[in-house]
């Protein structure tokens, strides 16, 4: 008679497989996914390592899973954000105080989804991910021309410059090396005077119909 895997069975792995991708997770938020490793992951998770491969082939495929989820709450999040209520650059404003907030508040696990050197299958979660970013700001830039808040022509290509404006001007700040000098005590910059940049800069290159000061 042939195995046939119990329901029991089936929902031990997957509590076991959510409980990996916590662990792995956390090892990410601490210390990038230069931290996460399958040894030290197992260490970790009180598991064997054996066991990790059952659940993922590699790390690649492990942290292109932590970077799916990681990702997907921060997308969530701005969609959240960009649907609310108000005209189209208010919601603006407050989606990209809270996605600058947000990362400001959790440095390195923000510094490692934008910027982090990473294996291939989470550089190819990114572009993804950069993709369902460009459409939030799409349909937002297509309703900021409705209301009146934006006037602009390309909107597909407005979003992805968007989209990669926004993302690179977050990396300096939260490097490796701003947040040693910001513990050191040296100069650097504040979230306050980072988020308005980046609202100035991202209101303007919409043709803002409002004060952007």
């Amino acid at each position: 008679m042939p195995y046939r895997i119990t329901e029991a069975r089936l929902e031990r792995d997957q509590i076991q497989r959510e409980h990996i991708l916590t662990c792995a997770l956390q090892q990410v938020v601490e210390g990038g996914f230069a931290a996460l490793s399958m040894n030290s992951l197992a260490r970790g998770a009180g598991i064997a390592t054996g066991t990790l491969y059952r659940h993922f082939a590699g790390k690649g495929a492990l942290a292109s899973e932590v970077f799916a989820r990681a990702t997907s709450v921060e997308v969530e999040t701005l969609r959240s954000q960009f649907s609310g209520e108000g005209s189209a650059a208010e919601r603006l404003r407050r989606g990209i105080s809270q996605f600058a907030a947000r990362a400001w508040h959790s440095r390195q696990l923000a510094y490692a989804l934008i910027a982090e050197p990473v294996e291939p299958e989470v550089d190819a979660q990114r572009l993804i991910f950069r993709e369902a970013y460009a459409e939030l700001y799409c349909d937002l830039i297509r309703e900021g021309n409705i209301d009146g808040s934006f006037s602009v022509q390309h909107i597909p290509l407005t979003a992805a410059c968007l989209v990669g404006a926004v993302a690179e001007a977050l990396v300096g700040p939260l490097s490796p090396q701003s947040r040693a000098d910001r513990a050191e005590g040296l100069p650097s910059e504040t979230l306050e005077s980072l988020t308005h940049a980046i609202i100035i800069f991202s209101l303007r290159a919409l043709g803002a119909k409002e004060p952007v000061a």
